[in-house]
């Protein structure tokens, strides 16, 4: 029978992995989510919680496929706190996807904006030389460093880590690597997913060299499918008209990069 992607499908959590005090990746079967495009997300239902838009993460096992989530609120605490049996349900995939270039690419990602970012990595070819930035607060909250590497040891590529506090890899901002890269080497493509104030300089620092760039941008969802405006950037809807937005589509977006909307849609400040 097809599955309706608009109705949850009810999966259980097989492995539960801990990537940092903070995150864990859970893995469970699927014959749908493994193969969704970079840039695609689904809507997880957390049993007795809540419902949250979630980027699916590789799994690297056939017909898997897994979420990786940092406790934050209320329902990102209850996704993190489910356990090996535990049950959750999932929409989708929603979104459309990154337009994968090839050549020299740089990948851009911070915090659980690294998921579509490794999908990505599963779309390079192997003559793609490939850079990936990862930027965290402190060392222990660095992940996904050892399987970007992995999944490009038959590229020519770097991983290049930043943290807030120098504690690892280079100390800063991981968008100030990210200038000087910029401005040092001719991208054909760059990609980003994270807070958005860092895809805000990504995308200003590519636009302003004429370098092809895409984001793909968290905001809070209630439906993921067009009808409850919560996720609104302007006029786009991130849910219906991206998650993925070019680097010359944003730029002209006023709200990209200084506004967000509260639960209640009330605009504010970064």
């Amino acid at each position: 029978m097809q599955r309706n992607r608009d109705r949850p499908t009810i999966v259980t959590i097989e492995r539960v992995i801990d990537e940092t005090p903070t995150v864990r990746t859970l893995v469970y079967s699927d014959d749908v989510m493994p193969n969704v495009l970079p840039g695609q997300f689904a809507m997880v239902w957390v049993p007795g919680v809540n419902e949250l838009p979630m980027s699916v993460m590789i799994a690297q096992e056939p017909g898997k496929a897994a979420f990786t989530v940092r406790k934050h609120g209320l329902a990102s605490t209850g996704l993190f706190n489910i356990k090996v049996g535990d049950q959750i349900g999932i929409r989708g995939p929603y979104g459309n996807a990154f337009d994968v270039k090839h050549g020299k690419l740089l990948l851009v990602g911070g915090g659980t904006g690294l998921v579509p970012m490794m999908r990505m990595l599963t779309f390079v070819r192997s003559t793609d030389d490939v850079t990936v930035l990862i930027g965290a607060k402190s060392k222990d909250e660095v992940f996904f460093e050892d399987l970007a590497n992995r999944l490009l040891e038959g590229n020519s590529h770097k991983v290049i880590v930043s943290t807030d506090d120098g504690s690892y890899g280079q100390k800063g901002h991981v968008t100030d690597i990210l200038e000087g890269l910029v401005y040092e080497t001719r991208f054909d493509g760059i990609y980003t997913c994270g807070p958005e104030a860092m895809m805000y300089k990504t995308v200003q620092a590519a636009h302003s060299r004429g370098i092809f760039v895409q984001a793909s941008l968290e905001r809070m969802m209630k439906c993921g499918v067009g009808i409850c405006g919560s996720c609104c950037v302007g006029e786009d809807l991130v849910c219906r008209d991206g998650t993925v937005f070019d680097g010359k589509h944003l730029s002209n977006n006023k709200e990209f990069g200084h506004f967000r909307r509260s639960k209640a849609g009330i605009l504010e400040n970064y």
